[in-house]
């Protein structure tokens, strides 16, 4: 294997590591000793073998594959047309491209969906409109020039009127060939996107460009920054992530330390060594299994934030005893009703946002009255088997704190923990009241889902 390879490989697999996917020294080892085993001329069966050796989670495959790209590019430079080539007709010798020749090309490839050919029409397009100039003697490559002369979506109405040919419009066969024509526009968009990325990794190097190709992994975007996308996304790993917590809690819980000492059977047991007890024995370790109280404000800077983690509470909830949520923005209502086993989950937050009694006064986050109403409506809520968190960014609108009650409810329960998504260095910034609230229950920075994921692995020690 030559030296540049193996280069070439430890610094795609370091860029895996910086971009957020776990890759160790013997999934290292692993990739190396598979390299051995295909055709490395083989582009896919190389993607294949890496893939095989380090993700871990479908997630993170969009990751990889962007990554895979820049480091092992399906080309490099300009591609070579020959005579008799359907795209060597795009052409203009040195004259400009003529953007409406590759927009009746890009129509019948979209009729077609022919896969290999919108590749190699993804490079010749941007090659031939990707390129501008950005400093004197300075070019570079950008997607969106191509896309804007070419707009693709502005072909749906040819098209759908090509693949129906007089079928009646409005049926099973538009939604169809609607639905068709969408996914091979976007298809022609990333790989656009990929060709430019492609370019650029050749002008500037792979390890410049890798910084900005790819975006954050879903569970590493901060809650309180997260697009509709993000959350959707995020909404989608909740139960995978309550699976792997559940069978590592699990797995401590076996693991975990004896009982107290069964003196009977180990006075037993000493008869057979002359009453000298060489060996103890234990009763069976029980495990304690809490009660989980959330408290969690739903006002819209940190709705995002509390939704995720009141799907995480429910779908660990055979994790504890029992599990109750309750939800506020001015006052306090128990939304435990709208998460029933087995519901949808998009029905539930639908329910409690329409139902729940959460505004009081002018709908404007009130954690001090919140905290009272609380503490008066529902005092069986908090007991010495409860674990009670609170969740939000303690941002209180220069109101009352309601200090005094959480100092109660701190105390009455067996553990207390509030989780802030906002970065700490904001902490009691402006009207955040998280140092009057501090002093009297731990507060956790949770600004993401991996620091979510190792604060529910601290709440249920083994």
């Amino acid at each position: 294997m030559s030296t540049g390879l193996v280069d070439r490989e430890i610094a795609f697999l370091d860029a895996l590591r910086k971009a957020g996917l776990t890759v160790s020294l013997a999934e290292v080892i692993d990739s190396t000793r598979a390299l051995g085993a295909i055709d490395l001329l083989d582009r896919e069966a190389l993607r294949h073998a890496y893939a095989a050796c380090v993700l871990k989670r479908p997630a993170h495959r969009t990751t990889f594959d962007t990554l895979f790209d820049l480091w092992f590019p399906p080309v490099i430079g300009d591609q070579t047309l020959t005579d008799g080539d359907p795209l060597a007709d795009l052409e203009e010798g040195d004259g400009p491209a003529d953007p409406e020749a590759y927009r009746d090309m890009l129509r019948q490839l979209l009729l077609d969906g022919d896969e290999e050919m919108m590749k190699r029409f993804a490079r010749q397009v941007v090659q031939g409109l990707g390129r501008a100039d950005t400093a004197p003697g300075r070019q570079s490559w950008f997607s969106y020039r191509v896309l804007r002369q070419l707009s693709p979506e502005t072909l749906m109405a040819s098209l759908l009127e090509a693949m129906l040919q007089g079928q009646e419009r409005g049926g099973l066969a538009e939604k169809v060939a609607r639905q068709t024509v969408q996914e091979r526009i976007k298809q022609f968009q990333e790989l656009v996107e990929a060709e430019v990325r492609r370019r650029l990794a050749e002008d500037r190097g792979a390890e410049q460009i890798s910084k900005t190709a790819v975006q954050p992994l879903a569970e590493q975007v901060d809650f309180l920054r997260a697009s509709r996308n993000d959350m959707a996304e995020l909404r989608r790993q909740v139960f995978p992530l309550a699976r792997r917590l559940a069978t590592r809690l699990t797995a401590r819980r076996r693991l975990g330390k004896t009982g107290k000492l069964d003196f009977r059977r180990t006075v037993r047991a000493s008869l057979a060594t002359g009453g000298v007890p060489l060996v103890t024995h234990h009763k069976p370790h029980k495990p304690h299994k809490p009660e989980l109280v959330v408290l969690c404000d739903v006002s819209g800077s940190v709705a995002g934030f509390a939704h995720f983690t009141l799907l995480l509470a429910y779908a660990l909830r055979e994790q504890f005893t029992k599990v109750r949520a309750f939800a506020f923005i001015d006052t306090c209502d128990e939304v435990t009703r709208f998460f029933t086993p087995g519901g949808d989950v998009a029905d539930a937050l639908g329910h409690m946002n329409a139902e729940a009694k959460l505004i009081w006064f002018d709908g404007h986050s009130d954690y001090g009255h919140s905290i009272e109403k609380f503490a008066e409506e529902y005092p069986d809520a908090v007991g010495p088997r409860t674990s009670l968190l609170i969740l939000g960014d303690a941002r209180n609108n220069y109101r009352a704190t309601g200090a005094q009650t959480l100092k109660r409810l701190v105390a009455r329960a067996r553990h207390a923990y509030w989780l802030n998504p906002e970065p700490s260095a904001y902490w009691g910034s402006g009207d955040s009241a998280t140092q009057a609230y501090g002093e009297l229950i731990e507060m956790v920075e949770v600004r993401n889902a991996v620091q979510l994921e190792e604060f529910v692995q601290r709440l249920l020690p083994a």
